[in-house]
């Protein structure tokens, strides 16, 4: 495999981490808002859909072929994106709290 088909490896893999990050974020509403049958059937059929659709990605990228590397990519843009949304958070929180103390 050329080294211009590992970094659009790492590179999908990564954005692909950040949006099933978003994807978990999203699937947690319905699932804590359900009642329990509801909640199988949303998380199995979340995870079909997902690995179905990296592995199309996977399969435009690098002809379908799984590196320990991509995995590693996946969870490194989970927590990336994880890091990011906690820093946004927390800065609007405060943003926030500084408004309502300068209003009272």
């Amino acid at each position: 495999m050329s080294l211009n088909t590992q970094i659009n490896t790492i590179l999908a893999s990564f954005l692909y981490g950040i949006f099933f990050s978003r994807m978990l974020d999203i699937n947690y509403k319905f699932i804590y808002e359900a009642k329990k049958t509801y909640r199988i059937i949303i998380s199995f059929l979340f995870i079909i859909v997902n690995v179905l659709l990296y592995f199309i990605i996977l399969r435009k990228v690098n002809y379908g072929i799984l590196h320990n590397y991509g995995v590693l990519s996946i969870i490194i843009g989970v927590i990336f994106d994880h890091f990011i949304v906690s820093k946004v958070v927390k800065l609007f929180t405060n943003k926030i709290k500084k408004c309502y103390n300068h209003l009272r």
